[in-house]
């Protein structure tokens, strides 16, 4: 299997895949964030038909299928033109989902899916990356190995979120 990561603009005949590899890479390493293990609260507010379809006709968002070779690894959520605090959207792009299946955890792929929204920042004029993540596990130290830094504190708000996990940070990384 080619070795290869790249990402691909999800249409509405791979909606599907996108859907199914988002709920499932998300149900895979997030289920201890929800009262009795059930993410519902957040699989229905972002991986809804209604949602994905508007989502679709955004032209600020894009969907991508994460892929090596033949495989599809992962998802992608990105908003081109989002702003942050004192950061425009003019300047500013979130990185608003980035899962991958476990079973490709630990394969270099997460840094290789990174640089590639830095490259596709970098075409858009961006000057700064910015997104969420939990305060504790390995994400963090993960983006912060990656260039980015921690800009201020942030919060789940979905109901069903266990109080103890919603504690966030938003990283940002300077282009």
């Amino acid at each position: 299997m080619s070795r290869e990561v790249i990402l691909e603009k999800v249409q509405p005949s791979t909606l599907d895949t996108y859907v199914s590899v988002g709920k499932t890479s998300y149900q895979e390493h997030y289920l201890h964030l929800w009262e009795n293990e059930d993410p519902t609260p957040y699989l229905s507010n972002s991986f809804a038909p209604q949602i994905m379809q508007r989502d679709l006709a955004d032209p600020n968002v894009i969907h991508y299928l994460v892929k090596m070779g033949d495989s599809v690894v992962g998802i992608v959520k990105l908003i081109k033109n989002q702003a942050l605090d004192d950061l425009s959207e003019k300047e500013s792009l979130l990185a608003q989902k980035i899962y991958l299946l476990k079973a490709y955890a630990g394969m270099g792929i997460g840094k290789k899916v990174l640089h590639l929204i830095e490259d596709y920042a970098r075409k858009l004029n961006k000057k700064v990356i910015w997104l969420d993540t939990m305060q504790k596990g390995g994400p963090i130290q993960f983006y912060q190995k990656n260039g980015y830094v921690i800009k201020r504190e942030s919060e789940l708000s979905l109901p069903g979120a266990k109080p103890s996990e919603k504690a966030m940070w938003i990283l940002t990384k300077r282009l």
